[in-house]
């Protein structure tokens, strides 16, 4: 198979296991807040599932990512040393995982009291499993992209979020509440791991003759690559989750899970920008490396003004139809998270921006500038958050969000503007008419909301108030089909 076939078949393969991911993830959202928990018990299983993520980081070290950079490197110079850096590398893991993943269970009780969170504590063994079933997924996902197989971290993917929603429910169902969740979650997991495990043995490592020692250093080198790796994987971790962590902290659970939801909301909202910044990125640094900014300058304003034209009237319209969406969607129990939501849909704004952005600079030669901005917005995200969720409650925790988020995304923006140079003017004018276009599509929402009562009226209600901002778009010039089909080509 040809280089440009394997990356065609492994870009393919993970959007199919990313729109998997995200449908099961999205089914299981609506059974758990609907059907099978309370809002306090969704909390709980949120909080947990934050504070398991950044434990996992302890789990890991960046040894992942670490073991895979070795194994690209040594897949072309000498290949021989490949079962030894697969070797070293996991039992380093297994030991680190058996630590982290032996602390969870022993000391987590202790430090769970002593956060004011005791209701946790009944939840540590299931925690400790999920640790070691998400660590162990993450190192063979790294693996395969190592070995430049991308198509099988997209079935360790496929297999977790597959097995994921059956095992949840099951559990669930069965009567064991938000342990029986966190069993569901860590079974899933643990599953994807042992496919990731068989597949890695069977697939790769047999393949490869091991060389009669290691090379000079190996261990050394594996564990000092993996420091940096790290630090920067930890600081993404934290920004992602510490609010959640800070809301059940200062507030309660139920506060929890109204935060989730408008965060889980965002996600799928930012899926389509995520899907495009994906697939530009790689464009914009290919143009420059050709000496060819004007188009990548040009290439990147035009994806910036269809993601402005996209999300401004989407962020105005979920804030007008925040109540009965959380309403007919997710239950009257719920309703606490309203406010919460059209804070965040803010973020959804910027988020999106971001997601064409961000991943550019990298290709750009501009990886530390944006690393440098993050790591500033994670530590006042932090700071923001401990002074505004005790004054204004679980919205201070959105408010926190937006801010710190809108300036690392504009950030990232004047950074992307030094290289490239896009005609800031024309996207400002873009802009401008699209808030036009927003008002009249507004309008016609505003008119047909007192109308809504139920799932159907609230989904026509939104296809509604689509179809206006389509022939407003195009009556109004901001909106080219064919363009769109055409930028990339």
């Amino acid at each position: 198979m040809s280089l440009v076939d394997r990356i065609a078949r492994g870009v393919k393969a993970t959007f199919g296991a990313t729109m998997l991911d995200l449908a099961a993830n999205g089914v299981l959202i609506l059974l758990l807040t609907r059907v099978l928990l309370d809002p306090e018990q969704y909390g709980q299983l949120n909080f947990v599932l934050s504070a398991l993520g950044v434990v996992t980081i302890l789990a890991t070290l960046g040894l992942p990512k670490s073991t895979a950079r070795y194994v690209t490197e040594f897949t072309e110079t000498d290949p021989g040393q490949v079962p030894h850096v697969v070797r070293q590398s996991l039992f380093f893991f297994t030991a680190l995982v058996a630590l982290v993943a032996g602390a969870t269970v022993l000391v987590g009780g202790p430090v769970a009291r002593a956060l004011g969170t005791p209701s946790v504590v009944p939840f540590l063994l299931a925690g400790g499993i999920y640790v070691v079933g998400r660590a162990y997924r993450s190192y063979f996902s790294a693996l395969f992209q190592g070995f430049n197989r991308v198509t099988y971290s997209a079935l360790v993917r496929s297999v977790s979020a597959a097995s994921r929603l059956p095992l949840v429910v099951g559990f669930v169902v069965l009567g064991f509440g938000v342990g029986g969740a966190l069993y569901g979650y860590a079974a899933s997991l643990l599953v994807a791991s042992a496919v990731g495990a068989y597949v890695a043995y069977t697939r790769f490592y047999t393949d490869y003759e091991a060389a009669d020692a290691p090379a000079d250093s190996l261990v050394r080198r594996l564990l000092e690559y993996s420091v940096p790796l790290t630090a920067t994987r930890g600081a993404n971790v934290l920004d992602k989750k510490v609010d959640t962590l800070l809301v059940g902290v200062l507030l309660n659970m139920t506060a929890v899970s109204y935060y989730t939801i408008a965060k889980q909301m965002s996600d799928f909202v930012s899926a389509p920008a995520t899907a495009f910044g994906y697939t530009i990125s790689p464009a914009l640094g290919e143009q420059s490396s050709k000496d060819e900014t004007e188009r990548a300058a040009r290439l990147y304003e035009r994806s910036l003004e269809y993601v402005l034209i996209a999300y401004v009237p989407a962020v105005v319209g979920l804030v007008l139809v925040a109540e009965p969406t959380v309403r007919y969607v997710f239950g009257e129990a719920y309703l606490g998270a309203v406010p919460v939501l059209q804070v965040f849909s803010g973020f959804m704004l910027v988020n999106a921006v971001n997601k064409v952005t961000s991943d550019g600079l990298d290709y750009l030669g501009r990886a530390r500038s944006r690393a440098i901005i993050k790591s500033a917005m994670a530590v006042s995200n932090a700071a923001l958050n401990l002074a505004l969720i005790p004054v204004v409650g679980v919205v201070g925790a959105a408010i926190a969000t937006v801010v710190t988020y809108t300036v690392y995304t504009l950030s990232n923006v004047y950074f992307i503007h030094q290289e490239l140079s896009f005609r800031v003017g024309r996207v400002g004018r873009r802009l401008a008419v699209t808030c036009l276009v927003t008002v009249g599509m507004a309008a016609v929402v505003l008119a047909v909301l007192p109308y809504v009562s139920g799932l159907a009226s609230l989904f026509a209600a939104v296809g509604l108030g689509a179809g206006a901002w389509a022939a407003l778009s195009v009556a109004g010039g901001v909106l080219d089909v064919r363009q769109v089909a055409r930028m990339l080509s």
